[in-house]
């Protein structure tokens, strides 16, 4: 018998039996340069769900933990909509 791994809504990724490795597989990858709504979502949801570290996502990403906490912060206040940029001032977005 096999379970299926599926994605729900916000990023979250879930699966009954599924392992680990198969989820942070899931995850963006390590050189992400264009931080889409969705990809913000799915790092900030794997280190609330204990699949990665926090300090393991700061470092697999390049990202300075008021940026992380930023986003974290924009999806529990707004949810995805909390996570979309309108303008590029300088940053990374």
């Amino acid at each position: 018998m096999s379970v299926s791994v599926r994605r729900q809504s916000y990023g979250e990724v879930s699966g009954a039996d599924s392992r680990d490795e198969d989820r942070i597989a899931q995850l963006p990858p390590a050189n992400t340069r264009r931080w889409v709504i969705r990809r913000k979502a799915e790092v900030v949801n794997a280190v609330r769900a204990g699949l990665i570290s926090l300090e393991e996502a700061l470092a697999r990403y390049g990202l300075s933990h008021e940026e992380f906490e930023s986003w974290r912060g924009a999806l529990a206040r707004h949810g995805l909509a909390g996570l979309r940029t309108t303008c590029r001032a300088g940053g990374r977005f």
